[in-house]
């Protein structure tokens, strides 16, 4: 047995799962080391989705028809799934949206214009996306009195929690937004430590767990995140589909984001009353398909067990951590204590594009650049970006093993 796989970790089966693969790149077989950008699919999403289409498709909460009666039925039993699969208290605590980014936005939109008031602050982090930065940077400049503060990253890139309860300290802080998991430093930051910070000071917390929630056993209740949002193309399912969980009360009070159909209680032509949420989140027909889609990923990596993959992963991480940092002229951002399966790295005179491109000749795929995250790479004067290798649950040590292979030999070649 490979002692580098977690005991009982099925990764053959499991990587039969995923039809792409089996496939190759440019007669090389796929390496796939990019799934922090977007996971592959199991074929429990795909027939899922094409059996919809086939059978089961119509448009939800309107057809007083079998069909639509069927199609709603699935679309809200993907909604109490995610509900069980994040821990919340009830479905009416769970929002689609598009993706992270638009459920960040709404966030944004709704509570920062609707329930912020002037002098308040966003503090978020250094280490952030640009999807829980931006938003809150045009917040900050419509002029409405809400500022914008920062936590400071350390050198290992960990939040600076000392930092931290200094930007919180004078009480002024009415959102909390920071990552769960960090997409370039791969550092897990203690989220029910900052909740309780953020909640001591009077803050909202909202954490972006699009890689954590993929990695990671995420308890919505047990962490006492007031939002929580991921997206569901990087936990095996389909694009077009991302969730907000937010308590429920909080939802209520925030104005809708979208205005139109099937988000309203009624409307004449002097006013609209809203319905409560979910719904005055969702307007318009909302991703029926995606949602099924969804609805098959949560129940596949439920199956697996996300304790089953964290174990998997963590010992993934191990091996690469030691056999990464072997390599030579490898510079790796952030060494963080507490960490998950991505890996930014640079090879001393070798250009990211450069790099990624000769991998990618011999079939194995990573991401270049600066991954949006460019404050992050400058902190760690690094603005040149850098090449990711990001880890999914079907990861193989003999790939991590292959990548530090192939990077010995770039760094010779491009010499």
């Amino acid at each position: 047995m490979d002692t580098r796989i977690a005991p009982g970790f099925d990764l053959a089966a499991i990587r039969r799962d995923f039809p792409i693969l089996g496939t190759t790149v440019h007669g090389k077989p796929l390496t796939f080391l990019d799934s922090g950008a977007s996971a592959q699919k199991p074929r429990a999403v795909i027939d899922a989705m094409t059996r919809c289409l086939e059978t089961a498709y119509a448009n939800v909460h309107r057809g007083a028809y079998h069909l639509s009666e069927t199609a709603t039925e699935a679309y809200e039993a993907a909604r109490i799934a995610v509900q069980r699969f994040l821990g919340a208290a009830e479905p009416e605590e769970i929002v689609f949206a598009s993706n992270s980014t638009a459920a960040i936005n709404l966030v944004a939109h709704s509570f920062g214009r609707g329930v912020l008031k002037p002098g308040q602050f966003v503090l978020t982090s250094e280490m952030e996306h640009h999807a829980n930065m931006v938003p809150w940077q045009m917040l900050r400049d419509e002029n409405r009195g809400i500022g914008l503060r920062y936590v400071r990253v350390t050198d290992r890139g960990e939040l600076d929690l000392e930092h931290l309860a200094a930007q919180l300290a004078d009480g002024k802080v009415g959102l909390v937004a920071v990552t769960h998991m960090s997409n370039v430093l791969g550092t897990v930051t203690p989220a029910a430590q900052i909740a309780r910070m953020a909640h001591e000071a009077g803050a909202k917390v909202l954490f972006d767990g699009s890689q954590a929630a993929v990695h990671r056993h995420v308890d919505v209740k047990a962490i006492d995140a007031d939002f929580y949002v991921f997206t569901g193309h990087k936990l095996y399912g389909p694009t077009g589909i991302g969730v907000l969980y937010g308590k429920r009360a909080l939802l209520n009070a925030m104005p809708p984001f979208l205005g139109g159909g099937d988000m309203i209680a009624s409307v004449t032509l002097e006013r609209t009353t809203y319905a409560e949420a979910p719904a005055r989140f969702e307007a318009g027909t909302p991703p029926i398909v995606e949602a099924v889609g969804l609805h098959a990923a949560v129940d596949y990596v439920n199956g697996i067990g996300m304790e089953a993959i964290e174990a998997h992963e963590r010992a993934l991480v191990d091996h690469a951590m030691a056999t990464l940092t072997a390599v030579p002229g490898l510079t790796l951002l952030g060494t963080a204590q507490d960490r998950g399966g991505v890996f930014a790295f640079a090879i001393d005179g070798v250009h990211p594009h450069d790099l990624s491109t000769y991998l990618d000749r011999h079939g194995i795929a990573v991401r270049a650049g600066r991954h949006c995250a460019e404050p992050l790479h400058e902190r760690f004067g690094v603005d040149g970006g850098t090449t990711r290798a990001s880890f999914g649950l079907y990861t193989t040590p003999e790939e991590i093993d292959l990548l530090a292979a192939k990077l010995v030999d770039a760094r010779k070649f491009f010499a």
